[in-house]
């Protein structure tokens, strides 16, 4: 299954030559980069559902902890673990 994961913008930084700006994003206790071409007004401290390495669009601080909570409980945040797989 595919799911979008809330997480938060914890900094950002041009990349691959200054083309794509780039965003390390919080998952709980793990942070992953995503790309934030859809989002060119996300900044940091903004939450934000990624989908495959892309930031698909912002949501409220209060959702995301609600969602992530939600697929931490159903265990859909198994492949955010190095080493795990689904």
């Amino acid at each position: 299954m595919c799911l979008a994961i809330p997480g938060k913008i914890k900094s950002i930084e041009m990349q691959y030559g200054g083309l794509v700006r780039m965003a390390k994003v919080q998952f709980g206790g793990i942070s992953k980069e995503a790309s934030l071409e859809m989002l060119p007004h996300a900044k940091e401290g903004d939450y934000v559902l990624v989908h495959v390495g892309v930031a698909i669009s912002l949501v409220d601080e209060e959702e995301a902890q609600k969602t992530f909570a939600y697929l931490e409980e159903i265990g859909e945040l198994d492949e955010l673990v190095p080493g795990s797989h689904l």
